[in-house]
């Protein structure tokens, strides 16, 4: 009786597993068809505001967000709210200003300066500098890759690289694709090093809130 058991739930198991798999694989082929932002807008209206502030940091982001909520109405978070994030031994602060299933873009930044690593997700990554700057390198490369103000450093699908901000520099950042996935890398620290609780609930509240307000929109 006892193997009979264990082999039902052992069959069970398997083709729950198998379900999901064919749902992640099947809704991984038309995730496109959810996105709503786009990289080159984004990094449009970054350097517009780049232009016209980049003598008051604080101006500049609260400017890209409004401008932001014009071009994307409904699915932008104007009420600035700061937490901090600790993930792959580095640390900075963020401000969510989208969140969904399939997207989040958020201003993240130190005025410290930071290095770690970028994480490997199923989702592509736009970082693009509003002020300072940012190293990054690809295993067995021998020189460091540079980004200024006004440019996009692209972390595609799949890849991993470590990355610096040296000094200081904050950033408008855009990521496409499963993020719920990229949750376990962005909480990990902070549950088994800095055991910040203060910081991880106030990031799933924040997120949490974005989703659901997504979700009763229609957008995943």
């Amino acid at each position: 009786m006892t193997c009979q058991f264990h082999g039902s739930c052992t069959k069970n198991l398997l083709f729950v597993l198998t379900l999901l798999l064919a749902l992640f694989f099947g809704f991984d082929q038309v995730k496109e068809k959810f996105y709503i932002f786009d990289q080159h807008k984004l990094q449009e209206v970054a350097q517009h505001n780049i232009a016209l502030y980049s003598n008051d940091t604080r101006l500049m982001m609260n400017n890209i967000a409004k401008d932001l909520e014009e071009v994307y109405p409904g699915h932008i978070q104007l009420k600035e709210e700061w937490v901090f994030n600790n993930a792959g031994g580095a640390m900075g602060s963020m401000w969510i200003l989208h969140a969904s299933l399939t997207e989040y873009i958020i201003l993240f930044g130190t005025p410290v300066g930071t290095e770690g690593h970028t994480g490997r997700f199923m989702a592509d990554d736009y970082f693009i500098i509003l002020e300072g700057e940012q190293w990054a390198y690809n295993a067995g490369a021998l020189k460091r890759e540079v980004f200024l103000p006004g440019e996009m450093h692209h972390l595609a699908r799949g890849d991993a690289q470590q990355y610096r901000i040296p000094e200081h520099a904050w950033a408008l950042e855009y990521a496409r694709g499963w993020i719920p996935l990229m949750l376990p890398f962005g909480m990990f620290d902070t549950i088994f090093s800095t055991v910040d609780f203060v910081s991880f609930y106030n990031t799933f509240r924040l997120y949490g809130k974005s989703v659901v307000g997504e979700l009763l929109q229609g957008k995943i």
